[in-house]
C-alpha cells in the first residue's frame, strides 16, 4: 500500500517573505493613513512606528514559535503543546478559521465595491467568479498560488512607489522636516499617537498567516522566522514613509477625512486622476482574499493532520500535492457567507478576535520558555512573550470598549 501523498516543501525564503509581505500590506496602508491623521495628526509617522514596536512584540513570539513547530495550523500546535489543552487548542484552530473565512468573505464583497467604479456586474456573478477562480488556484499548488500572490504583492508595493514618486519633491525634503514629526514630551501629543497607534496596528495584522505555511517551506524553522521578520521590517519602513509624505504634503483635515488617502496624494501631487492606484487597490484587495483561503485551508488541513478533525479533511492530492478536500470546503463556506450576509461589522470583529488570538500566542511562548529553556532554532528573551501577551490584552480592552461604544 502506496504511502498519502504529503505538502510539498516548494516555498523559498524570497517567495515566503513576499507571501508575507501580501498578508501584511494588503489594503490596509490604502485606507488607514487618514484614519490614523484623525488621530495622530502631524505625528502619524510617529503613529505608525509605536504600532511596529508593538506588532514587533507578538511577531518575534510567532517567529519562536515556529521555529519550534513548523506545523500547519500553527496557532492550535502552539497551543496544545504549551498548555496540553486539545479542547482549548481545537477552538483555537476553529477560531483561526472563521477568522479566515469570515475576513475573506468580507473581502469579496469589498471587491465588488471596487469593481462596479469600472463595470456594474450582478454582486453574485462577480463574488462566484471570483471565489471559485481563487479557490481553483488554491487548490492548483502552493508553488503557483504563492508565485500569483507574489506578483499582486509587487503591485501593491508599485503602487506606493507610484504614490511617492508622484510626490517625489516632498519625498526628497522629508529630511529637512524629520524633526518637526517627533512628538515632544507633551503628554496630549502623545495621547495622539497612542491613539492613532491603535488604529496603524491594523496595517501590520498577517504575519501570523506565515507560520501556516510552514510544512511547504523549506528549512521551515530558519527560514519561516526570517520571513517573518523581513516581512515586518519592509512593510514599516514603507509605512513611515508613506505617513510623513502625506502629513507633508496634504492638508491635515483633507488627509483625515479622506476614505483614500493614496488616491487623494496621487491626484493632488500628479494632478492626474487616480485610476491606477484604484486597480492596485482592486489587486489587493484580490490578494488578501488568496492569501486568507490558503491560510484557512492550511489550519484545516494541520487540525485534521494533528486529529483534532476528521481526517477526510487531511487528505493530499497526489497530483497537486495540495489538500483539496479542505480547499473545497473554506471556499463554498467562503462563498455561501459572502453571497448571504451582510458584513459591515465583520472587519472589527475579526480584528478582535485576532487580538485575543495574538494574546494567547504570547501567553503559550512564555509558557513554553519556562517549561522547555532549551531551544536551538530562532530564539528570543523571555520578557518579548510577556510585554506581548500585555500589549496584546491592553488591544483587546481597547477593541472591547470600542465595539460596546
Amino acid at each position: 500500500m502506496s504511502k498519502p501523498a504529503t505538502l510539498r516543501r516548494s516555498l523559498s525564503l524570497t517567495m515566503v517573505t513576499f507571501y508575507g509581505l501580501g498578508t501584511i500590506i494588503g489594503a490596509g496602508i490604502y485606507v488607514l493613513v487618514g484614519k490614523v491623521a484623525g488621530e495622530a495628526g502631524v505625528f502619524t509617522p510617529a503613529a505608525f512606528l509605536v504600532a511596529a514596536l508593538l506588532a514587533a512584540f507578538t511577531a518575534f513570539s510567532y517567529a519562536e514559535l515556529v521555529s519550534r513547530y513548523p506545523r500547519s495550523a500553527g496557532e492550535a500546535v502552539y497551543i496544545e503543546r504549551a498548555f496540553n489543552w486539545p479542547a482549548l487548542a481545537r477552538f483555537i484552530g476553529l477560531l483561526i478559521i472563521a477568522v479566515g473565512i469570515v475576513s475573506t468573505a468580507t473581502l469579496a464583497n469589498g471587491f465588488v465595491g471596487y469593481l462596479d467604479r469600472f463595470i456594474e456586474l450582478p454582486a453574485w456573478m462577480t463574488i462566484s467568479v471570483l471565489l471559485i477562480g481563487l479557490g481553483m488556484l488554491a487548490g492548483w499548488g502552493i508553488k503557483q498560488s504563492v508565485v500569483f500572490a507574489s506578483l499582486l504583492t509587487i503591485v501593491e508595493i508599485i503602487g506606493l512607489a507610484i504614490v511617492l514618486w508622484a510626490a517625489r519633491d516632498v519625498v526628497i525634503e522629508l529630511p529637512m522636516h524629520a524633526h518637526t514629526l517627533i512628538p515632544d514630551a507633551n503628554a496630549l501629543s502623545w495621547q495622539g499617537v497612542l491613539l492613532g497607534a491603535f488604529i496603524a496596528f491594523y496595517a501590520f495584522i498577517g504575519f501570523e498567516d506565515m507560520v501556516n505555511v510552514a510544512e511547504e517551506v523549506k528549512d521551515a524553522s530558519r527560514t519561516v522566522p526570517l520571513a517573518i521578520m523581513l516581512a515586518l521590517v519592509i512593510t514599516s519602513l514603507l509605512y513611515v514613509v508613506v505617513a510623513m509624505t502625506a502629513v507633508a504634503g496634504l492638508p491635515l483635515d483633507q488627509l483625515a477625512s479622506s476614505e483614500a488617502p493614496l488616491a487623494d496624494m496621487y491626484t493632488h501631487f500628479s494632478g492626474q486622476p487616480a485610476t491606477v492606484i484604484v486597480i492596485i487597490g482592486l489587486l489587493s484587495v484580490l490578494n488578501g482574499i488568496l492569501v486568507q483561503i490558503i491560510m484557512a485551508t492550511r489550519v484545516l488541513y494541520g487540525m485534521s493532520a494533528q486529529g483534532w478533525l476528521h481526517q477526510w479533511f487531511s487528505r493530499v492530492h497526489i497530483g497537486t500535492r495540495t489538500p483539496l478536500n479542505s480547499t473545497l470546503v473554506v471556499t463554498l463556506v467562503i462563498l455561501v457567507m459572502a453571497l448571504s450576509f451582510p458584513l459591515v461589522t465583520l472587519a472589527k470583529i475579526t480584528s478582535f478576535i485576532t487580538l485575543i488570538v495574538f494574546s494567547m500566542m504570547n501567553a503559550a511562548l512564555w509558557r513554553l520558555k519556562l517549561i522547555y529553556k532549551d531551544h536551538d532554532g530562532f530564539t528570543i528573551p523571555l520578557f518579548v512573550p510577556v510585554l506581548g501577551t500585555f500589549v496584546s490584552a491592553s488591544f483587546v480592552i481597547y477593541q472591547f470598549v470600542q465595539i460596546a461604544n
